[in-house]
């Protein structure tokens, strides 16, 4: 959740030979914090330390990024459970594609808990790189490959960079390439569009140029317009969690410090503001879009005794700090029912998050 320290002089010309190392690196960076988070008790997760190279060996990261990153999960797994709730309430099993999902664990938390019924398919997509090495980690842990099912119904593919099971599937590409060059062959026969499907966006769009994610995002749309003559036409809902607003003087610290590390945030440029945020979705016609900064989140949709809880854990110093950083990072939700004019009055349209008495809220529009 902070800013990276710059890196040395040495370092810095070895990851300018290759700009998607970096990229990838941060992958790294973010699976750490949550491993340091599961081991302070700020979050549970048995399956994180299975995908860190020697997370025994670990340091634990500064408080003020243990919150970071509390607030972050807690945000997005509130999302991502009221999604497959509303689902099963409409006895329509879900999928979730999770684009650009490096080390998380989030398919192994949904099947081995009460969700696990209602999730039809859960598929990864990530750079080569990193999905051989998630494949490979897998394999070699009894539990994470237990929960695949069993060892007949799992297979490698495409080298090892890809790995299939009978609902999780991970798979290899480079996002930034046209959606129609890449993902028809990859998920045409993995996701159903008569079936609601969930697109979570972890910190990898503001890695891609605003034209390549539009174009990613208005595939899928396409694809689910098509089946407007199921007759069982699925729900689209999509989940973006990134940096935005880095024109005033925090935010360009945050992103001179990335730069020393050869990372770009060219995809925060359009989006100054937390408002701007769910026009990324509405100029795809989205039914609904709402945003939400980590700050918000944290002060009216946290329960006040999970507040007291994690604020238990560790003595937390930089209150401004943290308020800062959480001010630069947002939650943007949305859902494209236009395919479904039918389903506008049932619990898609109230998806979202909801604050700590009960009530929806966020930033809209339409």
């Amino acid at each position: 959740m902070l800013p990276p320290s710059p890196q040395p002089i040495s370092r810095r010309v070895e990851r300018t030979q290759d700009a998607d190392a970096a990229i990838r690196q941060t992958d790294s960076d973010a699976a750490l914090a949550r491993l340091s988070a599961v081991k302070k008790g700020y979050l549970t997760d048995s399956f994180i330390g299975h995908l860190v190279p020697r997370s025994q060996l670990q340091l634990p990261r500064p408080p003020l990024i243990n919150v970071g990153t509390y607030v972050r999960s807690y945000s997005i797994d509130h999302l991502v459970e009221e999604w497959i709730s509303i689902s099963k309430q409409e006895h329509k099993p879900c999928q979730i594609v999770s684009l650009g999902a490096g080390s998380d664990t989030r398919f192994w938390r949904i099947a081995t808990g009460p969700y696990n019924d209602y999730l039809r398919v859960y598929a990864e997509l990530d750079f080569p790189e990193v999905t051989v090495k998630k494949a490979m980690s897998i394999r070699k842990s009894k539990q994470l490959s237990t929960v695949l099912g069993p060892p007949e119904n799992v297979s490698l593919a495409q080298g090892g960079l890809a790995l299939h099971s009978p609902k999780y599937h991970l798979l290899p590409c480079d996002l930034r390439k046209p959606p129609s060059e890449i993902l028809p062959s990859l998920l045409g026969d993995i996701i159903s569009p008569s079936s609601p499907t969930l697109l979570l966006f972890e910190c990898v769009l503001v890695y891609m140029s605003p034209e390549a994610s539009s174009n990613l995002i208005q595939w899928f749309v396409d694809y689910f317009q098509s089946s407007a003559v199921s007759p069982n036409p699925g729900v689209l809902g999509a989940i973006v969690y990134e940096m935005f607003g880095l024109q005033d003087s925090f935010g360009q610290v945050m992103m001179n410090n990335l730069r020393s590390r050869n990372v770009s945030l060219i995809g925060a440029l359009p989006y100054p503001s937390v408002q701007t945020l769910p026009e990324r979705f509405t100029r795809h016609n989205f039914t609904m879009s709402k945003a939400l900064t980590l700050r918000e989140i944290r002060e009216k949709f946290i329960p006040k005794p999970e507040l007291a809880r994690i604020s238990a854990l560790e003595m937390l110093d930089e209150v401004e700090e943290l308020n800062l950083v959480l001010d630069h990072y947002a939650i943007t939700w949305g859902v494209d029912l236009d395919p479904t004019p039918e389903l506008s009055s049932v619990g898609w349209t109230q998806w979202g998050m909801r604050t700590a008495r009960g009530l929806p809220d966020g930033h809209e529009s339409r």
